[in-house]
């Protein structure tokens, strides 16, 4: 009768996201150069762009499993 309606509620500071974006650019940087190769070039790929991906939607379904929240709360 009713459906449960999952939200996405931000819970990625600036802090969090700046960090992910940097290490998915040198993750980026260092397949480029052929320095990571191989499976760990994949396996460290697909982690950086799941890092892009969540900063760039400021949500992490991780975080919101183990009850993590970086962003700041508003006071009013």
């Amino acid at each position: 009768m009713y459906e449960k309606i999952t939200v996405m509620i931000k819970n990625i500071g600036t802090v969090d996201k700046v960090l992910r974006i940097l290490l998915a650019v040198i993750v980026a940087v260092l397949i480029i150069t052929k320095v990571l190769t191989g499976a760990a070039a994949i396996i460290l790929a697909i982690v950086a762009g799941m890092f892009l991906i969540t900063s760039l939607l400021g949500f992490c379904g991780l975080y919101s499993l183990i009850g993590i929240n970086t962003c700041k709360t508003r006071k009013s």
